[in-house]
């Protein structure tokens, strides 16, 4: 592990913040307009999830910061409880509720979504990333930069795609195309070479290039770009400016039940979108490190009571961000702690700055950051696996891309569970039957686990043995046992006199549930006269 301390990789570490920054400033803004909230709230969440959550996290790669997916509970929320003032201490007690499953071990229930799921979601938030920027790509910036549905109300992303072409911005066009160009430049085998280039990101370079290019356009009517095609960070003079837009939460609505209710929907929503990052986060990390995730629910929840406290929106773990952070190179989690940092002092010294940075150059840079999450080699791998793998992952894409993301992950998880069910059924016990005219058994060897669920192949099974047939049904590996299996066998074993069936039980005695033996065979049986054997090491 001492190849992966902080000091050891600021030089991989400061470029990938500088990229996380630039893609989370717009991000934070654009997510605080979506859920009805003070532009700065989006910012301060952006902050203390950088600074604070990440400190305090063992998440390696993993960013945190305001999150899309609870744009619509937080505008609903604040609508409900009448003021952003009484939703802020709704957020305070997520963040205790938070750090309370942490305690608990809550943390494991990330790892009972199947790796099909999780690699539909990073393909289906980087589809939804890749089309969201495609209108602030083409000069239209209609809908917030943190909306990442793509149904909105009446407004559709499709809706956007075709009226972009109406309202096609040259200079946006061009430095989209330009920014672009850049950062596939820096992706060349010749450019990553370079040593030079390799201390020097490309998104810096491409931010640098939109910026220049926006001065240029200023002085060309025909290309000269719109206040809303640019970064809008409110201005702040001073420290003292900035600390003057922080809200305070009213703990006089205590006493409100609404309070309370709302706590816990953001409690377990942003405890699953977390989670779930995090799962997704491990897989992306190069090193395959893995996070824990009861400490990782304690530290959004002493994230959350610092933002509510400040007038910040709820934080969570964020796949756009972390995904970023990975593929720009970071290593620890110093990268995002110096994003933390780089929101904050940018906030406060260059505001005027920030407001010359094109959205257009933040479309190019999340292009590539969508592609890398659903490139086609990922579709074509989840297929070769097979359909009980790649359909749920497909479902999933889906699910997510014409919904949202815990609806689509739902309508994944119920496919691949569906896909455990039928695999259950199948896979119920191994059959051998005697070779013709020998006096061998027909011998059952029933599987480690067998549920009420196997009971249609069961019985199939012990209905076509013939009479006068020697037979032995072996339990001796079997875990765990549905009492409507043993009633089945039960039956069956008085039944074979009448159809004079030798029949040998082996440790059938009861349904109990027993230790599993040092090489347990799980043995597998379809359609009558189809056997396929297996053993589990």
């Amino acid at each position: 592990m001492n190849n992966f301390h902080p000091l050891k990789n600021f030089n991989s570490d400061l470029p990938a913040s500088i990229v996380v920054f630039l893609v989370a400033l717009p991000l934070c803004l654009g997510i605080a307009l979506a859920s009805g909230a003070p532009l700065y709230s989006g910012l301060i969440a952006g902050i203390v999830g950088g600074i604070v959550v990440a400190s305090i996290s063992g998440s390696p790669a993993g960013v945190s910061g305001p999150a899309a997916g609870l744009a619509v509970i937080v505008l609903n929320a604040i609508q409900d409880l009448g003021a952003y003032e009484l939703f802020l201490v709704a957020v305070v007690l997520a963040g205790i509720i938070q750090i309370l499953m942490g305690f608990a071990k809550g943390g494991i229930i990330a790892y009972y979504f199947p790796s099909s799921v999780i690699m539909g979601m990073l393909s289906g938030i980087g589809i939804i990333i890749f089309i969201k920027q495609i209108p602030h790509a083409f000069g239209y910036d209609h809908s917030p930069e943190g909306e990442f549905g793509l149904f909105e109300g009446k407004v559709s992303t499709f809706s956007e795609l075709l009226s972009i072409f109406d309202l096609i911005s040259p200079g946006a066009l061009i430095i989209t195309a330009i920014s672009l160009g850049i950062l596939l430049l820096w992706e060349t085998k010749f450019m990553k070479s370079k040593r030079i280039f390799q201390i020097i990101p490309g998104p810096l370079i491409a931010v640098l290039a939109g910026v220049a290019l926006n001065l240029i356009f200023a002085a060309m009517p025909a290309f000269a770009l719109q206040q809303d095609q640019l970064v809008n960070v409110p201005l702040a003079e001073s420290f003292s400016g900035f600390l003057g837009n922080f809200t305070f939460p009213d703990f006089s609505a205590l006493s409100n039940p609404q309070i309370y209710v709302t706590a816990l929907v953001i409690a377990v929503v942003a405890s699953l979108e977390t989670l779930l990052c995090v799962e997704a986060t491990d897989k992306l990390d190069p090193y395959k490190r893995v996070t824990p995730t009861n400490r990782e629910l304690k530290a959004q929840g002493i994230g959350n009571i610092i933002s509510g406290f400040i007038g910040g929106l709820p934080i969570t773990q964020v796949i756009v961000r972390s995904s970023a952070n990975i593929q720009s190179g970071g290593k620890t989690k110093a990268s995002a702690i110096i994003h933390g940092f780089l929101l904050l002092g940018s906030v406060i010294a260059i505001p005027h700055l920030l407001n010359l940075i094109p959205l257009a150059t933040l479309a190019a840079i999340l292009f590539l950051v969508g592609y890398k999450l659903a490139k086609p080699a990922v579709f074509k791998k989840m297929f070769k696996q097979g359909k009980a793998q790649f359909i749920p992952f497909i479902a999933t894409v889906i699910g997510i891309v014409f919904t949202d993301l815990l609806l689509g992950l739902a309508i994944g998880l119920m496919i691949a569970i569906f896909y455990i069910l039928l695999n259950n059924y199948q896979t119920t016990h191994y059959l051998k039957l005697p070779e013709e005219n020998s006096d061998d058994k027909i011998k059952i060897e029933l599987a480690q686990q067998v549920t009420f669920l196997n009971k249609v192949t069961i019985l199939k099974t012990l209905e076509a043995i013939p009479s006068n047939s020697k037979v032995e049904i072996d339990a001796s590996n079997t875990l765990h046992m549905h009492y409507d299996i043993y009633e089945i066998i039960d039956e069956f074993r008085h039944n074979a006199t009448g159809k004079n069936i030798d029949l040998q039980v082996i440790n059938l005695d009861k349904p109990i549930e027993r230790k599993a033996s040092p090489q347990a065979k799980v043995a597998t049986h379809g359609q009558e006269g189809e056997q396929v054997k297996e053993e589990i090491h």
